[in-house]
């Protein structure tokens, strides 16, 4: 296919690709049949969406898609046994893991049980100290003075630390893809178990957890118990978990997210509120608000500072707890940012002088946080379109983190390598995974894990290919434009915001704000401006060349949204990536 506006290498070094010519045709046909803006039917179309169901995918009803609780194996199992503990008074602990999704899904727990005037311990590994998921000591200690155990986002893999419950009964609620064999515990839900259809895959522990409260509130319904705690008002919860997540915002998802975002915008939440309000987040949640301002602050808790700080903090109904807690991790996150940026121009270098076009882009390094391994992944995976591990190394063994991208299963090809025997130990879900090995299996693993994840797709595009949606005017990117096509939302994991080209731009004016980032504006022939924003490129070969060019054309790429300044709101480019027209 030819280059996209004849774009074959941007100033970001890529070649930018444009929509099928086909599905030019079939959007022309769902516009002229629904009336649609073309824009948003090329979407639609792209998101696989047939003309016939296109209201119903724009106005997505949780009520339509939510799944019923006992499709997952061990459901009616694990609520019963939660509601017995309820109905018995026994004492009740809560091991989560350490990042968003086991935060949010401790938290569904502690505040379903708290409106039936129960409590619960929580126990939260410490990431350094403790490692991923359960561990006998932890599972030991807590079984002697506690007659019920739930494991939430960790359990599925950990026989070992489950059996030292011993004679205290064990509940796993989970994602992460499963073995074999399944520990010892009363129920284990997990949509990723190896005997499950994988029809729910797609869910994060928190959206387990919640589709466990559902049964459980059913099953007391069934019995005549009282109360029966509001649900609905806990999806911010899992539509915080499930953006953090990295889930993939399609079926249920999408319709969780959409409306656990109108929950938060109400602000209900005290820990929510107060980490909104230490984020700079001044308007209604969007998912980009989740995964980049909130998300990152209750990560670091798990990654810098104390592990349970973020599941406390979404838990609490104490404003001024809640107000002193993110604080304390907005503080941790500042530290993660400076461990993080030191890391990833290591990692970045290490990668680069490995070469970027391989199916797996890796790097590891001595005395590299265990707590930002992850993120500088991200950061890999974003700049090359390739899935990414990260790996510290420390005393002869390392222990990493990795991110996948969309259609490329990492999780399970990471735990193909801990069964071929090449590294210690391993696991994950399809888009981010862990592991573990020893500095010798550092090289072979690698090597097997690019050669797995080439199997699946991986490295077949190329690493400069930038997927562009179609073309814009400045004269069509409006306010309204930009609202129609944010009814094809929430965008995130598999279900991208559409990409935009703004041919020949004529460019008016070019600037720097903040520390680093690029503001610029064109102009049409009409006179009409739009504005683009390019975050953390002022310093780089794009951001200079427009800071030095004194007008001329440009072809601009970037994503639509809108821009809320001192009451107003204007449309605005996020710009991505630009070339000389």
């Amino acid at each position: 296919m030819p280059a996209f506006l004849g774009v074959e290498e941007s100033l970001t070094g890529r070649r930018w690709v444009g929509p099928a010519p086909e599905e030019d045709r079939l959007a022309e046909a769902m516009a002229q049949a629904t009336g649609l803006p073309a824009p948003l039917a090329r979407l639609l179309v792209q998101r696989g969406v047939p003309q016939e169901d296109a209201a119903a995918f724009l106005a997505p009803s949780l009520r339509d898609l939510l799944p019923d609780p006992r499709k997952l194996r061990d459901m009616e199992i694990a609520a019963a046994r939660l509601n017995r503990a309820v109905e018995r008074t026994e004492k009740i602990a809560i091991f989560a893991d350490y990042d968003v999704d086991g935060g949010t899904s401790a938290a569904l727990l502690i505040r379903w049980l708290r409106a039936l005037e129960r409590d619960a311990t929580l126990y939260v590994p410490d990431r350094v100290g403790e490692g991923y998921g359960p561990n006998a000591p932890a599972i030991s200690e807590l079984s002697r003075s506690h007659s019920l155990i739930i494991c939430v986002d960790c359990g599925t893999l950990s026989h070992d630390a489950l059996a030292a419950a011993g004679g205290t009964d064990v509940v796993v609620l989970d994602h992460h893809l499963g073995g074999e064999t399944l520990p010892p515990a009363v129920a284990v839900v997990n949509p990723n178990r190896q005997d499950e259809t994988g029809e729910l895959g797609h869910l994060c522990a928190a959206a387990v957890v919640f589709l466990c409260l559902v049964e459980a509130n059913r099953q007391r319904r069934e019995a005549g118990s009282a109360p029966l705690p509001d649900l609905m008002g806990l999806l911010d919860l899992v539509a915080l978990a499930t953006v953090a997540d990295v889930a993939p915002l399609v079926g249920v998802n999408r319709a969780l997210v959409r409306q656990g975002l109108k929950i938060m915008a109400h602000r209900a939440h005290p820990g929510l509120a107060a980490l909104a309000d230490v984020a700079g987040v001044d308007r209604a949640p969007t998912p980009y608000h989740l995964g980049y301002l909130l998300g990152p602050r209750i990560n670091a808790g798990g990654r810098v500072g104390r592990a349970d700080l973020g599941a406390r903090l979404l838990a609490t109904d104490d404003p001024l707890e809640a107000r002193e807690l993110a604080e304390r991790l907005d503080t941790l996150n500042k530290e993660r940012r400076d461990i993080e940026a030191a890391v990833q121009q290591a990692a970045m270098e290490q990668a680069e002088a490995r070469g970027m076009e391989a199916p797996l882009v890796w790097a590891a390094g001595e005395g590299w946080h265990p707590g930002v391994v992850g993120i500088v992944a991200s950061r890999l995976k974003e700049a090359t379109g390739r899935p990414a591990v990260v790996i510290g190394l420390e005393d002869g063994e390392g222990k990493g983190s990795g991110r996948s991208i969309s259609g490329v299963d990492l999780g399970g090809c990471v735990h193909r390598l801990e069964d071929e025997g090449l590294i210690l130990r391993g696991g994950g879900h399809k888009m981010a995974a862990g592991l573990s090995l020893t500095i010798d299996q550092l090289e072979p693993a690698m090597a097997r894990l690019s050669e797995l994840l080439a199997r699946q797709g991986a490295g077949a595009d190329g690493p400069r290919d930038l997927r562009l949606d179609g073309l814009i005017l400045p004269t069509a990117a409006t306010v309204d434009l930009i609202e129609a096509l944010e009814q094809a939302g929430p965008f995130g994991a598999s279900a991208p915001a559409p990409r935009f080209a703004l041919p020949e731009a004529a460019l008016a004016d070019a600037r720097v704000v903040g520390e680093d980032h690029l503001k610029i504006s064109v102009r049409t022939a009409m006179g009409q401006r739009l504005d683009a924003i390019g975050f953390r490129l002022a310093d780089t070969p794009l951001g200079r060349a427009m800071l030095e060019s004194r007008g001329g054309a440009w072809h601009l790429a970037g994503r639509l949204e809108v821009n809320h300044w001192q009451g107003r709101s204007r449309p605005q480019l996020r710009l991505e990536d630009a070339a000389r027209a």
